[in-house]
């Protein structure tokens, strides 16, 4: 970086804007570049860094999408930085070497043709030269820069000397774009009052290389490339020996050296020289030396190390983003490197992506998007220190310790404020190219092993919002469902998972699995290795949910863990999701869904086949109506989910047919004829989860339909209009239709006319079997659900899925079996149907 040092930027600086702007000038570009230094000193020093420099920071703290564009953007920074070197270094050449315009032939030193194609000759040869210097390898180039700095510091002591030595003196000045006959002339005064006084207010001229009329922005521009060198070092981290050491020790140093020198020699020209001589004269330091030579030596060798530097940064950055494989093919060749080590294809490729940036011609040219480049970069380094600080991971414990999350903050607000000073269109233009870059490496790039600060970002923040969720806290109006869907296999419930995904309205959603095994008797945790098959299996069918798996002894002793333990603080499940316990066989439903048909060699996913329908079951009838007994002593709700396996939600829910799909409700607990009531809780609970399927997006197409059931003289209109006005105060657009059902209430009657308190010890036990229900001596007979169930399926057409009551199980635990044989016979060939208790109140009429 020192020895990239340029003194006639300054002087081009305080021509323009004068001594004070200058200094300002000066000010805010190194408070940006400061800023920088310091998140670069921090993540340097805060583990190994390997080649890339700024994108191995940025990519390793932010992730590969941030990583790769911002790479992209800073190899084409330094691409650009390395071209606008070349074009300066030939402008000085052809300053002191060209043949001046219209005259066929030079005298003395003149001897250099001038024009458009020879200039970009000239720039080719230098470009030339840098790239062998590059192919050789870093050590030369090292030696390089080490043996140009002190030629720098050589003419730096000589024009600090020649300042007081050279006496005044008028410098006659050629003026490249008139006739050679037109000249002005400027003058060195030394050390005078008057001049100083000219020199401190800003006085904007025409740029005499392009005819433009600078500005406080285009002169910044310009200045600020001769400050961008302090990722010098960091660029070459894969090729320093300790570069936690050295990037902040010599970047530090070069920074505070350089803001001296430019300072002490913006102070010297202002005093000296005057406005014309600075203006139009960017030689003027060669005329006022004591040794004119040495300068021109000067200023070449230091233009020449700033495009090497930033030629061998360039070609780092290409080879980090190549071996990185975030652009697949496309910068394979970019990989190749020589025996040493040296990535001999990246240089070649950086030094043609350089030669053809030349081609633009006009150093101020391409000097606005390079500084927005730098700036967009510095910016994003600035952001991933102040990711990593505000993630407060125990891992992120830099030895550099002269930072804070403010100075962070300070000097990505420095880098954006100066974009857009500089050039809004060219920082606009920049953002966008980053936004696409992001997008496509977010779709195209693969997942890398670095460690992504996102998730480091999220965790600290979801771990402070989760302590602010109070469950105490909370109220009806802002109820969601909170699923713990149970499978024992996914690869006979990818439809279920589907369903209940639906079904959750941007609740928290939880996938639960026991495994029947003791701990005890393993060596090591079986669950930890299925772990990766369910979060793939998440991914795969695309749904919003969390894993959690467990062992246990039994499956309702499992089911009982992950009620009580599933969730976290004010996340926990409020309801079971149970598949439907029947003896229909298991079909392999991830063969045939939609996310697998086109990938079959991933249909496996390391889970086990499916249940042989011979073999016998993991789960009794018993112990599956005691899971949802459990469920409910503990105020979860319940969900029975049967035939969902068959719902083919696509065409259900996108075919043209007229009318569109339905959902069927039935509020009423047909398993309890004489408590007929459309309002209880758990009526309420069902019709509360239709009309959140109902606001899926997928099935907003879907219409409600709610089935009231009216006897003979009980006043159908009334119990309509009370229905209706209901669902008015509770906002759901549903249809209402009337079902007479005295006909199946009359086989109910007459079962309970036959058997008047317990049941008859005569009684067929296939037939006449009845269910106590809690706190009554009802019962229901078989005949009476096979009417029930019959009633149900003749309500035509038939709906996409169907809502069901689902009574309490019995208290007496004897009874389990007739419970489950008899919800059986209420949904049998209904198709997807779904069985609701809810025992929590979810609706609210409240603003």
């Amino acid at each position: 970086y020192l020895a990239n040092v340029t003194p006639a930027s300054a002087g081009f600086v305080v021509g323009h804007a004068g001594l004070y702007q200058a200094l300002a000038m000066f000010a805010v570009a190194y408070f940006i570049i400061g800023m920088t230094v310091l998140s670069v000193c921090a993540i340097a020093t805060n583990g190994a860094l390997d080649a890339g420099g700024a994108y191995y920071m940025i990519s390793r703290a932010l992730g590969p999408e941030f990583g790769g564009s911002i790479g992209i953007m800073f190899f084409l920074a330094n691409v650009c930085g390395s071209a606008l070197y070349v074009l300066g270094l030939v402008e000085a050449v052809v300053d002191s070497f060209g043949i001046p315009p219209g005259q066929k032939s030079g005298t003395g030193v003149h001897v250099l043709p001038q024009s458009y194609w020879y200039e970009l000759l000239y720039g080719t040869i230098l470009l030339a030269l840098c790239l062998v210097v590059c192919l050789v390898g870093a050590s030369i180039y090292a030696k390089a820069t080490f043996l140009i700095f002190l030629i720098v510091a050589a003419v730096l002591g000589t024009i600090l000397v020649s300042f007081f030595a050279t006496r005044p003196l008028g410098v006659p000045i050629r003026m490249p774009h008139h006739n050679s006959s037109e000249t002005e002339n400027g003058n060195f005064t030394g050390f005078s009052l008057a001049t100083l006084r000219e020199n401190l207010g800003g006085g904007y001229g025409v740029d005499y290389t392009t005819g433009q009329m600078m500005s406080f922005s285009s002169v910044f521009a310009v200045m600020f490339n001769g400050c961008t060198g302090i990722m010098a070092g960091s660029n070459m981290s894969g090729d320093l020996k300790r570069p936690s050491y050295s990037i902040p020790r010599g970047t530090i140093s070069a920074v505070l050296f350089t803001y001296l020198v430019y300072n002490l020699l913006a102070f010297l020209m202002c005093a000296t020289c005057s406005r014309t001589l600075l203006q139009k004269d960017y030689g003027f330091l060669r005329d006022i030396s004591i040794f004119p030579p040495l300068v021109t030596v000067g200023i070449y060798a230091a233009t020449l190390s700033a495009a090497m530097s930033n030629l061998i940064g360039a070609s780092r950055i290409l080879y980090a983003l190549a071996r990185d494989d975030l652009f697949g093919r496309a910068l394979a060749l970019a990989k190749k490197t020589s025996a040493s080590g040296n990535p001999i294809m990246a240089v070649i490729l950086s030094w043609l992506v350089v030669q053809l940036v030349l081609f633009s011609g006009k150093l101020n040219t391409i000097a606005g998007v390079v500084t927005t480049f730098f700036l967009l970069v510095y910016a994003t380094v600035n952001l991933a220190c102040l990711a990593l600080e505000w993630a407060s991971a125990p891992n992120f414990r830099p030895t550099f310790r002269y930072f804070s999350w403010h100075t962070c903050l300070l000097g990505i607000a420095g880098c954006c404020v100066m974009m857009f000073l500089i050039s809004p269109v060219s920082a606009s233009a920049s953002l966008g190219f980053l936004l696409l870059l992001l997008l496509a490496l977010h779709y195209l790039s693969p997942s890398s092993t670095w460690g992504y600060i996102s998730q480091a970002l999220i965790f600290h923040q979801v771990r402070k919002y989760l302590l602010m969720l109070d469950v105490r806290k909370d109220h009806v109006k802002f109820w969601r469902p909170q699923m713990l869907l149970m499978v024992q296999n996914p690869r006979s419930s990818p439809r279920l998972i589907d369903f209940v995904n639906d079904l959750k309205k941007s609740g928290l959603y939880v996938l639960g699995h026991v495994e029947l095994q003791d701990l005890d008797a393993l060596p090591s945790d079986p669950l930890q290795p299925q772990q990766d098959s369910w979060l793939g299996l998440v991914d795969k069918l695309n749904v919003k949910a969390f894993v959690s798996l467990t062992l246990a002894p039994s499956v309702r002793h499992g089911v009982r863990q992950l009620l009580f333990t599933s969730g976290l603080g004010g996340m926990r499940p409020n309801t079971l999701v149970l598949g439907f316990y029947d003896d229909a066989a298991p079909q392999d439903g991830l063969a045939r869904h939609p996310a697998f048909t086109s990938a079959r060699e991933e249909l496996p996913l390391g889970f086990p086949p499916l249940r042989a329908p011979a073999a016998p079951k993991l789960l009794s009838p018993r112990e599956y109506v005691g899971i949802v007994a459990d469920a409910l002593k503990m105020l979860r709700n319940v969900l029975l989910a049967r035939q969902l396996e068959s719902l083919d939600k696509a065409w259900e829910l996108r075919r043209a047919a007229s009318p569109p799909p339905t959902i069927h409700v039935w509020p009423v607990n047909l398993l309890r004829p004489d408590s007929a009531r459309y309002a209880d809780t758990c009526s309420l609970f069902l019709l509360q989860m239709a009309c959140v399927l109902n606001m899926a997006r997928a099935w907003r197409r879907a219409r409600l339909r709610l089935f009231l059931c009216v006897e003979a003289g009980a006043m159908p209109g009334a119990q309509e209009d009370k229905l209706r006005q209901l669902l008015k105060d509770l906002r759901i657009q549903a249809q209402i239709q009337l079902v007479p059902w005295d006909a199946v209430v009359r086989l109910h009657w007459q079962a309970q006319r036959g058997t008047p308190g317990t049941p008859a010890e005569d009684e067929d036990e296939e037939e006449g079997a009845a269910v106590n229900f809690p706190a009554n001596a009802t019962r229901v007979s078989d005949e009476y659900v096979r009417a029930a169930n019959k009633l149900v399926l003749e309500q035509g057409p038939a709906p996409a899925v169907r809502f069901l009551y689902l009574p309490r199980p019995p208290a007496d635990t004897s009874l389990y079996p007739l419970y489950l044989r008899q919800l059986e016979l209420l949904t049998r060939g209904l198709g997807p149907t779904v069985l609701v208790h809810g025992v929590s109140a979810v609706t609210s009429t409240q603003l």
